[in-house]
């Protein structure tokens, strides 16, 4: 038989939440986003106060070399370093300790919270707080109310208070006091909710001759409560507890990427994650692409060797420290977001995956520190790096995203200058932006009615490149992407140049027809009315009488529409535009490249 890696701890919850809150027992998740609902919270609350079983929770037997590492959470602890990691029942130890203990928590936007339960100890019912149960003197508003009272030694005087409330609010409503059974019953459901301290929670622990490797794949074979865990949470543990300053710097990042603010990693382009930093930091600090190199590094392993050493794991945690400063430094995050707008891709929603940015992150910052590429240079080959590698799906085209980016780390080690490295990124722009790519393959990807393409929004950005006015309007197609532009989501819409309904009188029913990318233009809200339902036949006539032939024209060629637009069977339409607009993605290229267009 193989020998068990686990052993089995059982625990009351209220030793293990003072476990967590002394530092003994660390968890992560007090950093992390909580990702519960409240209203989950009260049903896990109410299965304890039942009986109920409400899963387990696994630790991690902080194994030898760890004596020297930090502690988790978000104060002072008694233990300078935890002796066991939750790795699952994150949430549900977060919702306790968050509902029971009043510890506040960070929400999706990453900005502290409460975890507020309401509680009526007349009929032991538990709820979400809202503000409607302050005044209700039937209920507590707030159960880590009564777990400080009793930690306080202050119960008697407590439960005084409620039931004085309670005939308060009894006395206004011209109703009887408490009677004696009520007043005995409040006692009894209040030490009731006291008594889920004893409650007793199924508890593993992965014993300390675990190595990472194996505690990364029980992660990802474990499912804590509904949440998936994966490689990410398992390093995120790894560096709260290698060095929680570091960890607490990764999530301050992704925390100012998601809410606006000046000097901060704010942007418009990604909301950040803790992958993707740690993704940056690995790929910069060590040139390997894939996450799972981070646990390896972080545990002390060489790459080259494969041995496995305190002196290595100091060594490669120091590099992985120098490399996140870089990768955090403010001057160099908005330098390159900066670049996605010279590409034309003005906002997040135009990028269709996360490797553009992450990858091309650390192909910049490669370029900067390490080859030293002057900035102008720097700047219009990272450009062009980026819009190529959007129009062309490049990281997931063909291959998986890290293959991908290992395989250019790779073609790094034999690039010394940074003429060579300049000229490495053009030769990959050149091999993939080709005349058959522009000619053939991006009009086949364009022959399509999906919600997200990346081969519609390269059309999109190109028309930002170009400086292409909106169709029919002196309207800039770029305002509609631009924060704070009068031409907002508001005064600008996509529409059907061969209108829905017009195609179904004609027999056109299927969406996957009727929503080809190539029937879809921005249009503003003037020339909508004007569309609206009518046959492209007879909206042309009016546009023309309101704009002018030349202008109509003009609009038609910048906008990839077919001159005799409307004349055309409605196919033969869709397959002409196709041609057309990968002829103004070509277009926006030789102008990025600084050609003739």
């Amino acid at each position: 038989m193989a020998k068990e890696l686990y052993e089995r701890v059982d625990r009351k919850i209220g030793e293990i939440l003072i476990d967590i809150k002394c530092g003994k027992v660390g968890l992560p998740d007090l950093q992390r986003p909580f990702v519960w609902k409240d209203f989950k919270v009260r049903e896990l609350l109410d299965s304890m106060m039942n009986g109920f079983p409400i899963g387990y929770v696994m630790l991690w037997s902080a194994p030898e070399g760890y004596e020297n590492v930090s502690h988790i959470g978000l104060d002072e602890k008694a233990y300078t370093h935890p002796l066991d990691l939750v790795i699952d029942g994150q949430q549900r130890l977060t919702s306790l300790l968050g509902a029971m203990f009043g510890q506040e928590v960070k929400g999706k936007d990453f900005k502290s919270r409460r975890i507020r339960i309401a509680f009526n100890p007349l009929t032991k019912k538990f709820e979400v707080w809202t503000p409607a149960f302050e005044k209700d003197t039937n209920w507590i508003s707030d159960i880590s109310e009564i777990f400080s009272a009793e930690a306080d030694h202050n119960l008697g005087r407590y439960v005084g208070g409620i039931k004085k409330r309670i005939n308060e609010g009894r006395l206004k409503k011209d109703l009887e006091p408490l009677t004696e059974e009520e007043g005995y019953l409040i006692e009894d459901n209040i030490r009731d909710l006291l008594s889920l301290y004893d409650y007793m929670l199924p508890t593993l622990r992965i014993k300390s001759i675990a190595d990472e490797e194996q505690v990364a794949e029980i992660f990802k074979r474990v499912n804590s409560g509904g949440q998936n865990l994966n490689e990410n949470n398992f390093i995120e543990t790894l560096l709260a507890v290698y060095d929680n300053k570091v960890h607490d710097k990764i999530m301050r990042f992704c925390s100012d990427s998601k809410m606006p603010s000046d000097n901060t990693s704010y942007n418009r382009i990604i909301d950040v994650e803790s992958s993707h930093l740690i993704r940056m930091t690995v790929g910069l600090g060590f040139r390997r692409g894939r996450l799972s190199y981070a646990y390896k590094l972080l545990r002390g392993k060489d790459l080259e060797t494969g041995i496995l050493s305190e002196e290595t794991r100091l060594k490669n945690l120091t590099v992985f420290k120098e490399a996140l400063d870089i990768v955090t430094n403010l001057n160099n995050w908005h330098s390159f977001l900066n670049l996605f707008g010279e590409a034309g891709y003005l906002k997040g929603s135009l990028v269709s995956s996360r490797y553009t940015v992450v990858f091309g992150y650390i192909i910049y910052l490669i370029g900067k520190t390490q080859y030293k590429v002057v900035p102008e240079e720097l700047r219009r080959i990272i450009t062009l790096w980026l819009f190529m590698t959007s129009v062309t799906s490049y990281y997931t085209n063909s291959t998986s995203a890290e293959s991908t980016i290992e395989k250019i780390f790779a073609d790094f080690r034999n690039i010394k200058t940074s003429d060579e490295f300049i000229s490495y990124l053009l030769t990959q722009i050149k091999l993939n932006l080709t005349e058959d790519f522009f000619n053939v393959t991006l009009p086949a990807d364009l022959n399509s009615s999906a919600a997200i393409s990346p081969s519609w929004y390269a059309y999109l950005a190109s028309l930002n490149v170009l400086g292409t006015n909106l169709l029919f309007s002196n309207i800039p197609a770029s305002a509609f992407w631009i924060a704070g532009y009068h031409g907002s989501i508001s005064s600008i819409d996509k529409h059907h140049l061969y209108p829905k309904n017009y195609l179904i009188k004609n027999g056109i029913v299927s969406n996957r027809e009727i929503n080809q990318i190539a029937n879809f233009t921005y249009i503003d809200k003037t020339t909508n009315i004007i569309i609206s339902d009518n046959p492209p036949a007879e909206y042309v006539d009016k546009i023309k009488s309101k704009i002018g032939e030349d202008a109509y024209y003009r609009s038609l060629a910048e906008n990839a529409i077919p001159e005799n637009f409307g004349q055309d069977n409605y196919f033969e339409f869709l397959r002409k535009r196709r041609m057309l607009m990968a002829g103004i993605v070509r277009k926006a290229y030789l102008k990025l490249k600084g050609e003739p267009v």
